[in-house]
């Protein structure tokens, strides 16, 4: 080839030497592409199950800009977390946290409602729903229609009984559930209650005392306070110097780090000898001294 060339075109060597790098290089240049398909072509094919994953999201793609106010994209969890509402007839006074969900409420507004009917909270008519603050206008109007307070008749005879109580004393250290249940205001669960933290306490010193029971607050203590008194002498009283852990840590005024500090320094001073040494115990507040002490022998 060298021969042919030179009969026609003079080239130094180094001319051509570079004449058949440049050959080359176009030759290599040329062939790249169908090299490059040969060994990788293969590793860029998708498989049937990609194309379809690609049409399938073209479609969802043209859908919702075609119809952005009506088609959302599927997301199965959030249609799978979000509750179905079922409207059904149910009185509010016996149905529980599921069913008020069932009816579109929240866990949280349910529990309130069920909270209040087990304090002693009634529905006396559909009407009464409206004074639940957990149930916003839109949803009262929604759940009206549905309301059905079983044995009206005999809510309103169990109303008017309890407004006609007579007036009565009763002395709330003695007196047994039945007793209790004579006071306008309580009955047989606040009697309960009452007889309960009366005994973990050891009595009422004061009859404001009653406020510490679960489910008497001011209101209710309002209520009753002009038919109860406190008879001291019925305290069952602790002595202090002789008392072990165990069962000081119990009474409903102290904590068990308290507890512990008042056997501690027993153990360290002696014996305490009134009701001023307590003052002395670090951890306890003047205002613990002051509620505990009523229930301490020395």
């Amino acid at each position: 080839m060298k021969n042919w060339l030179n009969k026609y075109i003079v080239f130094t060597k180094a001319e051509f030497n570079g004449l058949i790098l440049l050959l080359s290089l176009i030759l290599l240049s040329y062939l790249f592409p169908f090299i490059y398909r040969y060994y990788y072509h293969q590793e860029n094919v998708l498989n049937a199950n990609d194309v379809a994953a690609i049409q399938e999201l073209k479609l969802e793609s043209n859908k919702t800009s075609l119809y952005p106010d009506r088609y959302t994209p599927k997301d199965h969890s959030q249609r799978k977390n979000k509750p179905e509402i079922v409207y059904f007839y149910f009185d509010p006074n016996i149905i529980d946290v599921n069913k008020w969900q069932l009816l579109g409420l929240s866990l949280k507004q349910a529990q309130s409602i069920v909270n209040y009917v087990a304090k002693g909270g009634r529905f006396y008519k559909p009407e009464d729903l409206k004074k639940m603050y957990t149930i916003s206008p839109q949803k009262y109007e929604e759940l009206l229609p549905y309301v059905q307070i079983a044995n009206q008749k005999q809510e309103n005879t169990f109303k008017s009984s309890f407004i006609k109580k007579e007036p009565v004393m009763v002395e709330v250290n003695n007196a047994d559930t039945t007793e209790l249940t004579l006071i306008r205001g309580i009955g047989p669960a606040f009697a309960k209650r009452i007889v309960k933290y009366r005994e973990r306490l050891g009595g009422f010193y004061q009859k404001e005392q009653l406020m510490e029971v679960f489910g008497i607050d001011s209101a209710k203590y309002g209520q009753i306070k002009d038919e109860v008194m406190v008879n001291k002498e019925n305290l069952k009283k602790i002595n202090i110097n002789v008392v072990q852990y165990d069962e000081l840590k119990n009474h409903p005024y102290l904590t068990g780090k308290q507890a512990n500090a008042l056997i501690q320094y027993r153990k360290q001073h002696g014996n305490y000898k009134s009701a001023e040494d307590l003052n002395k115990v670090l951890i306890l507040s003047p205002e613990i001294t002051q509620k505990i002490s009523p229930y301490l022998q020395f």
